[in-house]
């Protein structure tokens, strides 16, 4: 097992167990990008950070749906329903 394989288990490991540090860190990393390009990319960062939580189990912190989809009733794959 590789340096990287190493690392990667073990961060799985850890989103594993705490699934509410690893939302806190997805929220402020969004935060900082966010507060970084002035709120331009605040529409994809934002969809980077549900991504993120989906992903990597960071918790539903930020009121979604815990079954993963969207809370404004998009379809949580991104696709268009009904067009």
């Amino acid at each position: 097992m590789g340096l990287f394989d190493s690392a990667k288990d073990k961060a799985s490991e850890f989103a594993s167990d705490n699934p509410d540090k690893v939302g806190e860190g997805i929220d402020k990393a969004g935060d900082f990008a966010d507060d970084k390009t002035g709120g331009k990319y605040s529409d994809q960062i934002d969809k980077g950070q549900e991504f993120a939580s989906d992903k990597f189990g960071g918790g539903n912190a930020d009121g979604g749906n815990a079954d993963g989809g969207n809370a404004d009733g998009g379809n949580a794959d991104g696709g268009n329903a009904g067009q």
